[in-house]
């Protein structure tokens, strides 16, 4: 369908980029998983785990659009299911956002993990909804959904790793502080 053909670079550039995203947040959540004070599955589940989703959606999304599909009608099934999924997970992520403790997330926070990912979702379901009659708009809605969720996962990994690295304690200075407690001893003594 000539429609999706247009699209081909697009989604290779995002897929690509998505795929290789998904290996990054593994890496950086294994060094991350090193550090020894941990604060939670709780914490993680509200703020690791929709990065990662975020990622793979943008991912299968351009697996989607690239298959060769007869009709824009069967990609658009696809991509509705996946933004009506993303709706529910989406408020799943909110409420586990509320629920746990350990944080208390700002308003960077909601609009990164709550809103921004849900109005992904919503542009992709109501592309769907239009791509029967106006396949050519519902190709942009998909594509900047899609975008958006890469954009939303760069930054949501980022900020779990500038929290982890400049706002917790490093090891090293955790460890001092133990010993020094332990010791008696001050820092220059």
């Amino acid at each position: 369908m000539r429609e999706l053909a247009e699209w081909d670079s697009f989604y290779l550039i995002v897929g690509a980029a998505a795929g290789a995203l998904i290996g990054l947040q593994f890496v950086v959540m294994t060094l991350i998983a090193a550090r020894p004070k941990s604060v939670g599955k709780e914490v993680a589940d509200a703020f690791a785990t929709p990065t990662t989703i975020h990622f793979a959606v943008a991912f299968l999304l351009s697996a989607v659009v690239r298959v060769p599909w007869k009709e824009v009608t069967s990609a658009a099934f696809c991509w509705g299911l996946i933004g009506l999924i993303g709706i529910v997970y989406s408020a799943v992520v909110v409420n586990r956002m509320r629920k746990q403790d350990s944080y208390k997330p700002v308003f960077e926070d909601w609009l990164f993990h709550g809103i921004l990912p849900l109005l992904s979702y919503v542009i992709l379901t109501i592309s769907a909804f239009y791509a029967g009659s106006y396949a050519h708009e519902a190709l942009f809605g998909v594509g900047a959904g899609t975008l958006l969720l890469l954009f939303i996962g760069i930054h949501n990994a980022w900020d779990t790793v500038t929290y982890n690295v400049f706002t917790l304690p490093s090891p090293a200075i955790e460890k001092k502080v133990a010993t020094s407690d332990t010791d008696g001893s001050a820092d220059g003594e």
